[in-house]
């Protein structure tokens, strides 16, 4: 569980409420795994801070140092380890799409200079990743849509105090069911693909 204000002064009233809650639903902590009045913290692999929400540099770290996948089964490692993050990053499934080529069945796995690129471009962005900004309540959201044959990619922005702010990132690669949607069936499925984003935030 984690509890946060926005300024100091407001710390002791958020652990208040935080302890009636507590008290309300009959809960109790282990002190030795508390931690009061911290500026930022790890959170289900996140790091979080006044700052916003970021990638755990331990996450980045691990991409980095990867080398080049050369098996499928090295390349769905890859994958996996990248789609944790994938919030993080816009338009990531386009960026990848050269590389989920080679795990078609149809598809010899040989990595060659369009996967290398796309490998290459994953590390780029993730040199200087994205921080996601928490909504705020009252204020209107912005959903960014992006469709092509073989992916869905999504951006949802907020304006505060006259600076735009990402807020989360979707990123979906086509199902082969779903490839065959006309663009228009496309473009819905990816605004309902954000409307439950959105419903998740306000939830």
């Amino acid at each position: 569980m984690i509890f946060k204000s926005k300024e100091r002064s407001g710390n002791l009233g958020a652990i208040r409420k935080f302890f009636q809650r507590l008290r309300k639903y009959n809960m109790r902590l282990n002190p030795q795994k508390c931690a009061f009045g911290i500026t930022s913290g790890k959170l289900l692999g996140h790091i979080v801070s006044h700052r916003g929400i970021e990638v755990d540099p331990s996450k980045i770290k691990a991409i980095m140092e990867m080398p080049h996948p050369e098996t499928e089964k090295e390349i769905r490692g890859f994958l996996g380890r990248v789609q944790y993050i994938s919030h993080f990053v816009a338009k990531l499934t386009m960026i990848c799409e050269p590389i989920f080529k080679k795990l078609k069945v149809e598809e010899h796995v040989m990595w060659d200079d369009q996967c290398q690129a796309a490998f290459d471009k994953v590390k780029e962005v993730l040199s200087s990743p994205s921080v996601l900004s928490p909504p705020v309540a009252g204020l209107l959201l912005s959903l960014y849509l992006t469709v092509t044959d073989a992916t869905m990619e999504a951006m949802l922005a907020q304006t505060v105090d006259k600076e735009e702010k990402a807020i989360y990132y979707i990123s979906k690669k086509c199902l082969d069911y779903e490839v065959k949607y006309t663009p228009l069936e496309k473009d819905v499925f990816g605004l309902s693909l954000g409307k439950e984003k959105i419903k998740t935030l306000h939830a």
